[in-house]
């Protein structure tokens, strides 16, 4: 497979006949020549917007968006880089999309874009949907040979056991997960079950959606991810499961705040906890916004969120918390807690609370670990604590490598350019090179 492509405007330039950096740069200065303007941009320009080091200004934005045939309401309503060609929308909530939101999901395995594709606008609309519409009732048709009992029984067991495996062991199940997928997409189409049958494959459907989209997350392919998630939240509204829709609304929220866009998170997560009423499930949720809050440098509303998850997850509830949320525990309220504190400046108080958080993680949670171990690398490299900071570093690589965690790695790369600081500790310079190399 080439390269993969990892901004919205590659796309933009491929879709348009494989135009080039270059290229884009003259129609970018003949549309500023039409306007009696001078267009500035040249093909580093263009690489440094490409590559997430800039932005291009309104300006600029104006001038692509001629060159590239948009409309200019679609660069004010949207903003960048989602107004750019190719940068997909969410496909609705409602039975008429289930199957079509399925089977895109499955259509990413070549795909190369790598940057996610559905923005603030777009999420909020689809969080708005799902806590508006109510599902209709499930359609059936029943005049050929019905889905087989046995089967959706085999795949609910055999889904369970996969997704109950160790961290090591799950990163070998993705391609046996996405076959599942397929399976029971291909039972749900023909419409040939009762409605309580067509629930349990609708069920069936958004818990394997969601966990492909797992897969494509750690992996980075954020596209794939996100039409996994949609496709989803899509079966899980079918099925009238709230609480799995909440789950997929919090993913996408966690996605948004992975890459670095905050304000995406706030308001599917907010949707989420008006409806959502088991407190595990309201933990997380609360703790993913606070998250959210403290990236935006929002104080008050992150302490707020705090309490509100710490108190949510210390209250009894007579059934057990949804699946989607059923490894919440304090230590991850502590260690995202002391994220929150990083964020926020409190250096000392967020390494003693992710430090915290360490001690009491199982030992079975291994990607959640090495996550964690990132956290409390960077909170050691604000507090300049070198070596333990390097340990730590070292620590976390060793066990993304192990267990093919590409997103721990991706976050391990991330604290190189400090390190790069301290090029003369002894360790620094073998660290860059696993780095180079991972």
């Amino acid at each position: 497979m080439s390269d993969p492509i990892r901004h919205p405007l590659a796309y933009a330039r491929q879709l348009c006949g494989n135009l080039s950096q270059t290229g884009l740069a003259v129609r970018m200065d003949q549309a500023a020549r039409r306007r009696g303007l001078r267009s500035g941009a040249d093909k580093q320009a263009i690489s440094k917007w490409e590559n997430w080091i800039k932005e291009p200004n309104s300006d600029s934005q104006l001038l692509i968006a001629e060159a590239l045939d948009v409309p200019i309401a679609d660069v004010e309503l949207l903003g960048w880089p989602y107004w750019l060609p190719g940068c997909d929308s969410p496909l609705p909530l409602g039975s008429a999309y289930t199957v079509q939101a399925l089977r895109e999901a499955q259509r990413t395995a070549m795909d190369r874009r790598n940057f996610m594709t559905f923005g603030a606008v777009a999420l909020a609309g689809l969080s708005a949907q799902w806590a508006a519409i109510e599902p209709e009732r499930i359609s059936t048709v029943l005049d050929g040979r019905r889905v087989d009992l046995e089967l959706v029984d085999w795949l609910e067991e055999t889904t369970a056991k996969l997704t109950s495996l160790p961290t090591e062991q799950r990163q070998h199940t993705a391609k046996l997960m996405d076959a599942h997928l397929a399976t029971v997409t291909d039972l749900i189409e023909p419409g040939n079950y009762t409605e309580a049958t067509g629930r349990r494959l609708h069920l069936l459907a958004a818990s394997l959606a969601g966990i492909c989209g797992w897969h494509r997350f750690d992996q980075g392919r954020h596209y794939a991810a996100g039409k996994h998630w949609n496709a989803a939240l899509t079966s899980a509204h079918a099925a009238g499961d709230r609480d799995l829709g909440a789950g997929v609304l919090s993913d996408f929220a966690y996605q948004s705040i992975w890459l670095g866009d905050p304000k995406a998170a706030v308001e599917p997560l907010s949707q989420a906890l008006i409806h959502t009423r088991h407190p595990t499930a309201r933990s997380l949720l609360f703790l993913r916004r606070a998250r959210a809050h403290a990236a935006l440098g929002e104080r008050a509303a992150c302490h707020r969120d705090l309490s509100a998850a710490e108190t949510e997850l210390l209250t009894d509830a007579v059934d057990p918390a949804p699946r989607w949320c059923s490894w919440m525990s304090t230590a991850d309220l502590a260690v995202d807690s002391g994220q929150c504190l990083l964020d926020l400046g409190r250096t000392e108080e967020a390494h003693a609370r992710i430090d915290e958080g360490m001690r009491l993680l199982p030992r079975s949670r291994d990607k959640t670990r090495g996550i964690f171990l990132t956290y409390e690398a960077r909170s050691l490299l604000r507090a300049c604590e070198i070596e333990q900071a390097l340990a730590v570093t070292t620590e976390s690589l060793d066990l993304a490598e192990r267990i093919g965690a590409g997103r721990c790695i991706t976050l391990v790369r991330e604290l190189a350019p400090t390190f790069k600081r301290y090029h003369g500790i002894d360790g620094v310079p073998e660290l860059m090179e696993r780095l180079r190399a991972a």
